[in-house]
């Protein structure tokens, strides 16, 4: 690759980059509004406690509630 072209797949993943990041900002924000008070990072947590409990998505506890 030539310089030229370089530059231009250097703008090419920026762009990705930028769009990626927006992305990621706004499911923070939606994770924030529905009561996960650190955004994607508790859902993280949510999920890998989840997963270390063992549950899947057909054996998880019923609602006592």
């Amino acid at each position: 690759m030539n310089k030229k072209q370089l530059e231009q797949k250097i703008a090419f993943l920026e762009s990705i980059n930028d769009q990626l990041n927006t992305e990621v900002t706004y499911i923070d924000q939606l994770m924030k509004l529905i009561g996960f008070a650190g955004g994607v990072d508790t859902v993280k947590a949510t999920a890998t406690e989840i997963i270390k409990k063992g549950y899947t998505i057909t054996n998880l506890p019923e609602d006592k509630a």
